[in-house]
């Protein structure tokens, strides 16, 4: 049967990690959380990027423990065993599946304003393209990844350049809510680094994945953060705090200040493609997830089909490109958002809670350690559990439940596929 193939190298599953990080939440969530924290905005993305590294390490370490494209269900099978592996499994590929809808449907809406098309048509369009471009090859995928990255960082870019001549004009830190504000600032811009753990699943496919997945992790963490306080420093520079909080393209309305209303189509452009890369990515790595567990005999082995030709698990693309468009008719995309959040929160508590067991039970000779341990006890995957406990307190009251049925769903699969337990 054929494999996948390892092409991928360390600079172009860097890029495709920032390409996902990037992604569409720094065009969104930046007015929002200078509403929050006012021109210390910046700090809040240190304060986000710190929560982000503590999973982000996590992973860093388990990837080159174990550097499988099933990652997060391999990691936890080797610890927990197959139930709780199977149970992160399903989140990881309900989290991929939900979130890649959620993001075509951001896509859509960004087409539909500049073009006046119907929102679910151009989704489901959208996805269909996706699933050929995945089968077609990681290789033009990644080719492609790059390429939107390279349009996603020039817009950025653009922000922090026309922002030069306007450093200075205010007090950077300021904190219009004080303490509280800046970390509720952080919490809401956490959601913008989200995506770094797909780089994992990609393990397969990567050229020497003992040392460059754990690499291309930090990589991306540290270049996005960097591009994240350069663009927050700008845009208060820039626009008045009450119109950058009330603003629903608040990158937009920076270029528009400097210059002029032509610059919102140029932005609302570049914002099409950073949607499309973000869903992109999240369903690669949802679908290499899924080969990866099939590979493990956790689902039917049909999923570990790869196409001679194009190298790529076939069947594996097209169930999560045909369960993301079942998403697309939900009403409510906030919740369904949300729920994608609660699913990847629920996976980094049970991912850092692995590095901790293999410290005490099966110690790592070699490859990439979590740095700062009291004894055996890695602090920062401590410290990433109880931040991820602390974000899904933060969460609704419909999300969480909507998370426990899903939840239940994953248990009730895991009868019905009858695996077998250790």
């Amino acid at each position: 049967m054929p494999k996948l193939e390892r092409s991928l190298t360390l600079w172009q599953i860097t890029l495709m990690g920032i390409g996902v990080i990037l992604g569409a939440g720094i065009y969104v969530v930046i007015g929002e959380a200078a509403g929050l924290t006012g021109n210390s905005v910046w700090m809040s993305f240190i304060i986000g990027a710190i929560v982000a590294t503590f999973s982000g390490l996590s992973y860093a370490e388990l990837s080159s423990r174990f550097p499988k494209a099933g990652a997060e269900y391999v990691y936890v099978e080797n610890s927990f065993g197959t139930r709780i592996a199977w149970i992160a499994g399903w989140l990881v590929i309900s989290g991929s599946v939900i979130g890649g809808a959620t993001v075509s449907i951001g896509f859509s809406r960004y087409f539909s304003a500049l073009f006046n098309t119907p929102i679910i048509l151009i989704s489901i369009i959208v996805l269909i393209i996706i699933g050929i471009i995945l089968i077609i090859g990681v290789q033009e995928t990644a080719s492609l990844t790059i390429f939107f990255t390279i349009v996603e960082a020039i817009g950025l870019i653009i922000i922090i350049i026309i922002g030069l001549p306007y450093l200075g004009k205010v007090n950077y830190f300021e904190m219009t809510n004080g303490i509280k504000g800046l970390i509720e600032g952080g919490i809401l811009i956490f959601f913008s680094y989200i995506g770094f753990q797909g780089i994992a699943r990609l393990a397969e496919e990567t050229k020497n994945p003992e040392k460059n997945i754990p690499k291309a992790i930090i990589y991306s963490l540290t270049i996005t953060t960097i591009i994240y306080i350069l663009v927050a420093i700008s845009t208060v520079s820039i626009v008045p705090l009450p119109e950058l909080a009330e603003s629903k393209g608040p990158l937009a309305l920076v270029a528009s200040y400097v210059l002029g209303e032509n610059s919102i189509f140029i932005l609302s452009i570049i914002a099409l493609f950073s949607t499309f890369n973000t869903a992109l990515v999240m369903l690669l790595s949802g679908s290499r997830l899924i080969f990866g567990i099939s590979e493990r005999k956790a689902i039917p082995k049909i999923f570990t089909s790869v196409l001679k030709r194009f190298k790529t698990p076939w069947l594996a693309i097209i169930a999560v490109i045909f369960s993301s468009s079942i998403f697309l008719f939900l009403e409510d995309l906030k919740t369904v958002a949300n729920l994608t959040n609660f699913t990847i929160f629920m996976v980094f508590i049970i991912i850092n809670s692995s590095v901790i067991y293999f410290r005490y039970k099966k110690p790592l000779k070699g490859g990439f350690k979590v740095p700062i341990s009291i004894g055996k006890l890695p602090v920062l995957p401590l410290l990433g559990i109880i931040t991820s406990i602390f974000m899904i307190s933060s969460l609704s009251i419909n999300v969480l439940l909507l998370g426990f049925i899903l939840l239940v769903i994953g248990f009730f699969v895991d009868i019905i596929l009858n695996l077998k337990y250790e």
